[in-house]
């Protein structure tokens, strides 16, 4: 069994960019104990009034079988531990697990904390047994330990051991530098496992050297049973280890008890709870739980995975709640084409297949990409069966006044035909010339289709195309993201023309929304 402590609230708040409110930090722990975590890490008590009131909030609410843990430091050097605030603040959280941190290299002991070697062991076993005493588990941190083991090995091996004489129950090898490789964390936390055998040994890797994840394990098959990261690798510089690359891996390629398998399928709503709450974009190529982990594009791949998901996934998604996709772009295969329409419930003919893929593939040459924009892509098989759409814009012009930079304002007009109907409306907005052909387009169509009111654009990004002319003659790539409710659905639109490929995907949002209602299909399942 390998006892998990998340530190999200705590270490992954010294990321950049990176700042959660006393509410956020509240719903995240609910979620985390939900999700089933042992420890969680809620903050310093002692260094900020942000977490002091987070762990006050905190006293009334019940995680179940999670224990919260406040953080600090060992007490400063010439003080009695019942002298120093921070330490005392950690007993004012009132949680009953405590995580302290020491210095176990000698470079910091004598150049950051600037005491003796001696004082620094004192510093540890002191704070420890003051806390032990007063009822606490304390799991201690040994920060840049295996540096500090590198360069002095009885050294830091005497840190831990003052710990464990202070009365800690948990010893925590940190690499808090990030750079240490993971034969060195197996071969010294088997040092260290064999010279403690009664007590639980730890890792807390960081992921400068982009190997949080394989140190955690290398550490885990040395004897280690307790790891601590955060949601999503949120930390300082490069960040901690990513406990949703972990855990999954821990349990289902190890077999490794820690998380139960079926709490793992909440793994990605987790993932991307904790994004919202940090106001973070999910990353689409994140291992297990990123949009893109079960994406097939290829069209060798598709048809492999139709036969045997095994051929291309290395776990069903679902073990971790996410799903597999089916991308559709210029490198496709007719396996893609009709799994795709078949999710849109579009019947198309071998023929009409290969003619759509034809047209994708020439689109995508022009500077379109499909591969967010499945709306744009039912909209060209939906042309391609005679579907008319309910639409159609036959003309616009924009307009940009103003008399400086932060003055400027603008007005568009656009002719659109619905029915036997010819619209020609006009509209403002401050916030420049496609936010103004959206309220003109919408002034037009709204009249005729009530319920586009409840569609909202929520992203738009600009692409300039690679291989086109340069600066401000470049072809471009619009692509825009559009809510209704709680579904999302992309769309696309390329032209040299700014504007004109933002008009084309914005409608072609607007008109998926009438012809395709509803977008709760369910994707067909390989195998």
């Amino acid at each position: 069994m390998v006892e998990i402590l998340d530190t999200t609230l705590r270490d992954g708040t010294q990321g950049e960019g990176i700042s959660l409110s006393v509410d956020d930090k509240v719903a995240i722990a609910k979620r985390l104990s939900a999700f089933g975590v042992h420890l969680i890490e809620g903050g310093w008590p002692g260094s900020n009034p942000k977490d002091a009131e987070f762990f006050t909030r905190m006293k009334g609410v019940d995680l179940g079988e999670t224990r919260l843990a406040a953080f600090g430091a060992t007490r400063r050097k010439g003080l009695l531990p019942e002298e120093d605030p921070s330490v005392l603040a950690l007993l004012q959280a009132e949680t009953p697990v405590v995580v302290l941190f020491g210095k176990s290299w000698t470079l910091h002991v004598l150049e950051a904390l600037e005491t003796t070697l001696e004082e620094n062991l004192r510093m540890i076993q002191d704070t420890v047994a003051y806390l032990a005493r007063r009822g606490r588990r304390v799991v201690y941190d040994a920060e840049h330990f295996f540096d500090g083991y590198k360069e002095d090995p009885g050294y830091a091996l005497a840190t831990l051991e003052a710990a464990a004489q202070g009365g800690a129950d948990t010893l925590v090898l940190c690499d808090t530098n990030g750079g240490t490789l993971p034969e060195e964390v197996y071969a010294i936390t088997k040092v260290v496992v064999e010279r403690f055998p009664g007590l639980r040994i730890g890792i807390h890797p960081h992921n400068d050297a982009e190997l949080a994840v394989a140190n955690a394990l290398a550490a885990v098959r040395a004897g280690a049973t307790h790891a601590q990261g955060t949601i999503n690798g949120y930390g300082e510089r490069c960040g901690n280890l990513n406990l949703t690359s972990f855990l999954p891996t821990l349990v289902f390629k190890y077999g490794v008890p820690a998380i139960p398998p079926e709490r793992l399928k909440g793994l990605k709503e987790l993932s991307h709870f904790v994004d919202e709450r940090a106001n973070q974009s999910p990353n689409r190529r994140a291992p297990y739980v990123g949009e893109s982990a079960f994406a097939h594009k290829a069209g060798v791949h598709v048809s492999a995975v139709l036969k045997n998901p095994r051929t291309y996934e290395h776990i069903p998604p679902e073990w971790v709640g996410n799903s597999r996709r089916f991308l559709v772009s210029d490198v496709s295969g007719r396996s893609n084409l009709l799994v795709k329409l078949q999710e849109l419930g579009v019947d198309l003919s071998k023929e009409e297949a290969k003619r759509l893929l034809d047209e994708v593939k020439a689109l995508e040459y022009e500077g379109y990409a499909f591969e967010g924009a499945e709306a744009s892509f039912y909209l060209l098989a939906h042309r391609l069966k005679g579907g008319s759409l309910p639409f159609s814009v036959e003309g616009f012009s924009v307009f940009v006044h103003g008399s400086g930079l932060d003055t400027a304002w603008a007005e568009a007009t656009v002719r659109v035909r619905v029915g036997e109907s010819l619209q020609h409306t006009a509209a403002e907005s401050p916030s420049g010339p496609v936010s103004a052909l959206d309220r003109a387009f919408r002034k037009a169509v709204l009249q005729f289709y009530p319920e586009l009111a409840d569609v909202e654009l929520t992203d738009y990004k600009v692409r300039i195309l690679a291989g086109q002319e340069s600066g401000t003659n470049s072809g471009v790539r619009v692509m825009v993201e559009m809510k209704r409710g709680e579904e999302r659905f992309g769309t696309v639109g390329a032209s040299e023309n700014i504007l004109e490929a933002s008009l084309k995907a914005l409608t072609d949002g607007y008109a998926y929304a009438l012809l395709y209602p509803s977008l709760k299909e369910t994707a067909p399942k390989a195998g």
